[in-house]
């Protein structure tokens, strides 16, 4: 059955523009509290990003689920993966998100966290969507669902963070340039890297409703590369607004990506026997992090786009360690979704237990030049189908041979069909490229 409004992840879009409304938000929070509450009396937790129409959707979605009979925890401002923690803590029947991650701050959406701290099951979102046809009701007045605000949450939180790494990690001699994306980690994750003894300048720490992901952040780190070569730090730390995808900045500027994290990460964890397993990327992850791990016999295999599609194939095949490039990583031993402190804590044990710099480690990993050209589409068009795309494919790869590799994909939200190349020449790679783009120009 096809979704009406869920999307892979969650409900998003433009305030004020259905289905990002007040309206809608009500009558979401009612349907998921009347499917919930089929199991009996249920409790729902309810967190946001500092984006300013959280207070708004905030205040509807608490409307709607008391309306059904559930009672509402509210944590305010806390990082995705938190309240996907926090859900399995205080036991809850589900969690809701409020928040647009990276977006920009007139957008937002909804995202909910099964009782375990995962996506919710596709049957569950079936089922909310259904009920939303239905006429809204309230209970009677004293089954109404009781609200409640958790005071402590960002403590628990914190502690949480630091109990994922060993209690001899201590980061007293290192300078940490923090980026919270004016987001939701503004007032954790200074404590978190503070408290285990860093010296931490932050930036981007300083939300005013609107100012989420502008220019700061884990998709705009320019500021916390200046940042960390003005102030001398060891390293730069960027998470985006919601706090579940992290970036990192070496000592000379230099960023470094999700896919290097997660070689390093990879690595360490394989030095101390504690990699069950390989590693999940996507379908996007750099040739060059399946080279090293290769060289190192750690399994790795590619899942669709999209951190949910990385943790099924985690789950699949029991393995604890994936992630995307944009950041997205997910430490199965120690969290149930994406988490960017969890992963940065990762690796500063790294860097610390084998006395090394972060460039030092990514120097591990040798990023492979990538050439991405985007050929139009008029029509949808399966390119199976086309044998003249398929036999420039064959052609390309076979004079790559395992010095690269290639990718056809049509894009989710545009009308264009991804041409991408990889290989250990940038001008080689640049020129296969066009030739496969101009082989699919023409197939079309």
């Amino acid at each position: 059955m096809t979704k009406r409004y869920f999307g892979t992840d969650g409900i998003r879009g433009k305030v004020g523009t259905a289905p990002i409304t007040p309206d809608f938000m009500l009558k979401l929070g009612w349907a998921a509290g009347k499917v919930f509450a089929r199991k009996g009396r249920s409790k729902i937790i309810i967190g946001k990003d500092t984006r300013i129409s959280g207070y708004m959707f905030e205040s509807a979605l608490e409307a709607g689920l008391s309306a059904a009979g559930v009672d509402v925890l509210l944590l305010g401002p806390m990082p995705t993966p938190a309240i996907a923690y926090l859900t399995r803590t205080f036991r809850c029947n589900a969690g809701i998100v409020i928040s647009a991650s990276h977006n920009p701050y007139y957008d937002n959406g909804i995202k909910f966290f099964s009782e375990l701290g995962t996506k919710l099951p596709d049957d569950i979102e079936h089922a909310i969507e259904a009920q939303m046809d239905m006429a809204m009701t309230t209970v009677e007045a004293a089954e109404l669902g009781k609200a409640r605000r958790i005071e402590d949450a960002a403590g628990r939180y914190i502690e949480f963070c630091k109990g994922t790494v060993s209690g001899d990690l201590s980061l007293k001699d290192m300078k940490i340039v923090v980026d919270c994306a004016n987001g939701a980690t503004y007032h954790i994750a200074p404590k978190v890297f503070r408290e285990l003894g860093a010296t931490v300048v932050e930036v981007g720490a300083s939300p005013d409703g609107i100012n989420i992901n502008e220019e700061c952040g884990a998709t705009a780190t320019a500021l916390l590369e200046k940042t960390v070569i003005a102030t001398q730090a060891d390293l730069g730390v960027a998470l985006d607004g919601d706090g579940d995808r992290l970036i990192m900045v070496d000592h000379k500027g230099e960023s470094v990506d999700g896919d290097e994290l997660l070689f390093i990460i990879a690595m360490a964890l394989h030095r101390r026997n504690q990699l069950k397993g390989g590693v999940v990327g996507t379908l996007m992850s750099n040739f060059g992090l399946e080279q090293g791990l290769k060289q190192a016999d750690i399994p790795f295999i590619r899942a669709q786009v999209g951190d949910r599609y990385v943790l099924e194939q985690l789950v699949a095949n029991d393995w604890l360690l994936g992630g995307e490039s944009s950041g997205h990583l997910v430490c199965r031993q120690l969290t149930s979704t994406g988490d960017g402190i969890v992963a940065a804590l990762q690796v500063l044990k790294a860097m610390t237990d084998d006395q090394k710099s972060l460039h030092d480690l990514k120097s591990g990993m040798r990023k492979m030049p990538q050439t991405m050209i985007n050929v139009r589409l008029t029509e949808k068009v399966d390119l199976a189908e086309l044998p003249a795309v398929q036999s420039a494919v064959a052609d390309i790869e076979a004079r790559l041979g395992e010095r690269g590799r290639v990718l056809l994909r049509p894009s989710g939200t545009e009308p264009v069909v991804r041409v991408m190349v990889e290989g250990d020449d940038e001008a080689w790679v640049e020129a296969l490229c066009e030739e496969l783009a101009e082989a699919v120009r023409q197939a079309l």
